[in-house]
């Protein structure tokens, strides 16, 4: 088997387990969670560099934070398939007392999560204080962020992005989920934003463009690209395409899904288009 074709399989799996998370309590976000199963998968199989264990300093390997912190059951799966914590833990998604709560918090301790991301907007500002401490440890690794392309609307986002090319944070790599849509439609509809390339360049940035964000040689080698900008005194962006709810034929083309859970015989379609691959839990 090759490398690329076990990560189309984890995908599989990893779409797999978003369904039935969100099916079973009926509550949490599918659709970009489903648009960013292969980014999840390429970053954690292939592209960062991790150390055995976890611990929150995260010195000597490269750093992840997710600021949209909804699509919380695309990181979960791809945590516990990628040995921060039992696969089985995924059956407790959103319960009382659960480590996994609809948005990613740090006060039961669960492997592989070091922020809170529950407010949008935030997550630039938090990965640029880590970025920034790597360079006062003499540490060479990475940053890496994920935010969502309506989540841009937040202020906050451009006053760090701003910060970021200013104090020249050239370890960070921040990708922009694009899908073109949010919760309440089309994020061009909702509040247009123009041009996300030209806004980042503007901002003394370098952006990487991933046509193909849900094709995992694509985004291997749009990343690829993506470090090889890093240390040359610019922060990198890479614009990610995606499809909200990929995988999932009824999920695609819209924002209905969100925020919404699939009923039983949705489920059922659902794995039925991604036969399983590495077990369920």
């Amino acid at each position: 088997m090759s490398n690329t074709q076990h990560l189309e399989d984890l995908t599989t799996q990893v779409r797999r387990d978003i369904l039935r998370m969100v099916h079973k309590v009926n509550s949490g976000h599918p659709g970009g969670s489903l648009g960013c199963a292969e980014f999840f998968v390429a970053l954690y199989s292939e592209i960062m560099e991790r150390k055995e264990g976890f611990d929150m300093d995260g010195i000597g390997e490269d750093l992840f934070f997710l600021s949209n912190g909804h699509i919380s059951p695309v990181y979960y799966s791809v945590l516990a398939r990628s040995g921060y914590f039992s696969v089985d833990e995924l059956n407790t998604f959103r319960l009382i007392n659960s480590r996994l709560q609809g948005h990613p918090t740090t006060h039961e301790g669960l492997e592989g999560i070091r922020i809170a991301s529950g407010s949008l907007g935030q997550g630039m500002s938090v990965a640029l204080g880590a970025a920034q401490a790597k360079k006062l440890n003499g540490d060479s690794h990475l940053v890496y962020t994920l935010h969502g392309d309506g989540e841009l609307q937040e202020g906050q986002n451009w006053e760090a992005i701003m910060y970021a090319s200013a104090k020249k944070v050239d370890n960070i790599i921040a990708t922009v989920d694009l899908n073109g849509k949010q919760i309440d439609g089309a994020t061009d509809d909702v509040l247009a934003m123009g041009s996300i390339k030209a806004k980042f360049e503007a901002f003394g940035w370098d952006v990487i463009e991933i046509k193909e964000g849900n094709n995992i040689e694509a985004i291997l080698k749009g990343m690829s690209e993506a470090k090889s900008k890093t240390g040359q005194g610019k922060p990198v962006c890479v614009l990610l395409e995606t499809m909200m709810g990929n995988g999932i034929d009824f999920m695609m083309h819209t924002h209905a899904w969100h925020g919404k859970a699939p009923n039983d015989e949705q489920l059922a379609i659902g794995l039925s288009q991604n036969p399983e691959t590495l077990g369920d839990y």
